[in-house]
């Protein structure tokens, strides 16, 4: 494997660039788009591209477009069973005797000679005879020796696949950006790849901050908590396709956070951290961040998340997301995953919203984004309709495991009724 770096004409700005272009920028009370225009215009692609064999390149993201050495399918041939046959020799009104000169198999052409007036046997994925223009299926013919008779109303042209068809040489078969799927490792094997060039593997390190955490198997002493977030972000990024290097728990003083992000920033591209950046808590970590960085803290127009941080410490991007188990996961899908995968080189669009009936009534007050979780499902009619799980408070990790969508209740809008079509995101494909 092979590492090279390339000049991308995609660079971040910095965050007072990014912070600049907005109009409306006030920290204290962020709407969430703000929040996705700044992140969106900070961060950039890794620029390392490495060339992997195609069984190592799944899931990783193309780093050029795949060009097409040759055409697919390489000859025109049979989409069906049947015969090969010249459209001219066929009465349109009436069934048409040939004689069958031959065979062709897949990958066994037929070498005779036919001309006007005969057929030629041929198998699905068979080379089509020179001068042939039409297949029939076998189904409808009738065969007597060496005779097939052809019923009339047959298409000129049909169940025949044209050279280049799929693919012409010379073609992207696959784009820059791509997620490399299993179809994709066929086609690249198709086109006769062994090897293709991927982005490196962004690296992002994470911890969570908190003299109460401890991690899983060590005894809790009154007002301690097990770390659940370093848990829910590793399984958040492993599911990105991301190296991931886990930091562990760093302890509530200046001295140990500021090492904990010295190496973080040393070692990785993006950097999470979990809790410590709530107003009251985010003293020492604004001093130690705005010694190491330029960051940013922000509370943002949402909930749950409402406190963030975001910036860049050297070259990484950082992202400071609240301590709240649920909000930890509802502002990493919602902000740092756009910007991780913009990192990664990673085509990606804006995820996709469903529309479902509300069976529940949500209080909402215009003038900040809610993500409340919900159960979305299908009634007997085949229309969308979702429904509340209950308690949405932000520390009920048990509401995230239990719901299989997030409702979306947008910066203006007020609160919905029973009845009301909502805005919902799947978990599916998502988490």
């Amino acid at each position: 494997m092979t590492t090279e770096s390339r000049t991308l004409p995609d660079h971040g700005m910095s965050l007072a660039e990014a912070i600049s272009c907005l109009s409306d920028y006030d920290p204290r009370a962020l709407p969430v788009s703000r929040v996705r225009e700044i992140v969106e215009r900070v961060v950039a692609p890794v620029e390392a591209v490495e060339r992997v064999a195609i069984r190592s390149a799944l899931d990783r993201i193309l780093a050029e477009d795949l060009v097409s050495p040759i055409d697919v399918p390489s000859h025109d041939n049979s989409a069906m069973d049947g015969y090969a046959v010249r459209a001219a020799d066929l009465a349109a009104d009436a069934p048409t005797r040939l004689r069958v000169a031959g065979t062709a198999l897949a990958g066994a052409p037929f070498t005779g000679r036919a001309g006007p007036g005969e057929a030629v046997r041929v198998m699905t994925g068979a080379v089509i005879p020179d001068g042939f223009d039409t297949v029939v299926i076998q189904e409808v013919v009738r065969v007597e020796g060496d005779q097939v008779e052809i019923p009339a109303g047959q298409q000129a042209g049909q169940n025949r696949r044209l050279r280049g068809e799929d693919l012409a040489c010379g073609k992207p078969a696959l784009r820059a950006g791509k997620r490399i799927a299993p179809a994709d490792l066929g086609l690249m094997a198709s086109l006769g790849f062994a090897e293709v060039p991927v982005r490196r593997r962004l690296r992002v390190a994470f911890f969570s901050t908190g003299d109460e955490l401890r991690s899983v198997g060590e005894p809790l002493a009154p007002g301690e908590v097990y770390d659940s977030n370093r848990y829910t972000i590793w399984g958040m990024l492993t599911r990105l396709g991301v190296e991931v290097i886990d930091m562990g728990v760093v302890r509530d003083d200046p001295e140990s956070l500021e090492r904990a992000v010295r190496i973080a920033a040393e070692s990785a591209d993006a950097i999470v951290s979990s809790g410590g950046v709530s107003v009251g808590e985010a003293d020492f970590t604004r001093q130690v961040m705005n010694k190491l960085g330029d960051i940013a803290f922000w509370t943002i127009a949402m909930r749950p998340g409402r406190p963030m941080a975001f910036g860049k410490i050297g070259s990484a991007a950082y992202f400071g997301l609240p301590g709240n188990p649920v909000a930890v996961m509802i502002t990493f899908y919602f902000f740092a995953r756009e910007a991780l995968l913009r990192m990664m080189g990673a085509e990606h669009e804006a995820l996709p919203f469903v529309r479902a009936r509300s069976q529940t009534a949500f209080r909402k007050r215009p003038g900040r984004t809610e993500y409340q979780r919900a159960r979305l499902f299908r009634e007997a009619g085949g229309a969308m309709s979702v429904r509340s799980i209950g308690s949405q408070g932000s520390g009920v990790l048990r509401s995230m495991s239990e719901a299989n969508c997030i409702v979306v209740l947008h910066h203006g809008q007020e609160s919905v009724a029973v009845g009301d079509e909502v805005d919902c995101i799947a978990f599916d494909g998502l988490l």
